[in-house]
């Protein structure tokens, strides 16, 4: 339980109250996301697949189209369909890998990037502005939340029936 001396009731309250942030938070993101598609023109799989890409990026794990299709749970054609109007559209390009010039991946493009930080701008320095006030250590604390539970998700999703890593 960690070096908190807090009874177990009290910590499956607090247990209880991440998980409904968790799910207010992917709620309103899934709203943004929403708005963010419409305001540009794109269908909502079509913001699925950039998150997608903007994730694997961030991680360090640009993904291919093959394995954008796994994690979107789309078959091969409607990936591909989709990544060719994410070309079209400027949003997306395709990266040849390094290290085996065979694969290619998928990684924004500089308008991509421009689209995107001109929406979620705004967003930023809200969220900014809202921790503000909040210490480091909360700040800490709040991220190995998030990576626990990003990771618990992850976990289950993978052990789901019929769901398959990328």
């Amino acid at each position: 339980m960690g070096e908190d001396t807090e009874t177990p009731a009290g910590r499956t309250e607090l247990e209880t109250e991440i998980a409904r942030d968790l799910r207010a938070l992917t709620a309103i993101s899934e709203q943004i996301g929403h708005a963010f598609a419409h305001s540009n023109n794109l269908r909502p799989n079509d913001f699925r697949a950039l998150m997608h890409v903007a994730t694997a990026e961030a991680e360090g794990a640009p993904v291919t189209a093959g394995q954008l299709s796994k994690l979107m749970g789309v078959s091969a054609a409607a990936v591909t369909y989709l990544v060719e109007r994410m070309i079209e559209s400027g949003h997306l390009a395709r990266v040849p890998d390094t290290a085996d010039r065979r694969r290619v991946h998928l990684g924004y493009t500089t308008h991509g990037m421009s689209v995107a930080a001109s929406f979620f701008g705004p967003l930023s320095a809200r969220t900014r502005s809202a921790l503000s006030e909040l210490p480091d250590s909360d700040l800490a604390a709040a991220h190995r939340v998030l990576v626990a539970s990003t990771t618990a998700l992850r976990e289950f999703h993978r052990d789901l029936p019929g769901t398959r890593e990328p």
